[in-house]
């Protein structure tokens, strides 16, 4: 699959997902990096990426409709969201994407469990 990481994911992140196959780019490669939310969606758009990200605020469907991305993972963890936390999500991401498929969704991933928002 095709990611675009957010700025508060890392490199730990990029290799994670690249060590699996994954074609990955970056927020900070991209010079995106303190870029508005719209900004950094619209580089994952136009570059048919799904966006992986710490900040919950492109979990507004409202104002980020998953259904006109390629889909939106959330990962949440601890407040300090250190990074031994940040690679336990993205593994239980990759375990989800062996039994689930990502589409044009918003996926937030917590300790243990992956909700979906399904569009009604």
């Amino acid at each position: 699959m095709r990611f675009k990481l957010d700025e508060n994911i890392g490199r730990r992140g990029a290799a994670l997902l690249d060590s699996e196959g994954h074609d990955v780019s970056t927020v900070l490669e991209e010079r995106l990096s303190g870029a508005a939310d719209s900004a950094v969606l619209a580089a994952a758009i136009a570059e048919r990426r799904v966006i992986i990200t710490l900040d919950h605020d492109f979990g507004n469907v409202l104002r980020f409709p998953p259904e006109e991305s390629c889909g939106v993972v959330i990962l949440q963890t601890p407040d300090d969201a250190a990074p031994e936390s940040i690679d336990a999500r993205l593994r239980d991401f990759l375990a989800g994407l062996e039994t689930s498929e990502l589409g044009r969704e918003l996926w937030i991933l917590e300790p243990g469990r992956i909700r979906v928002h399904e569009d009604r």
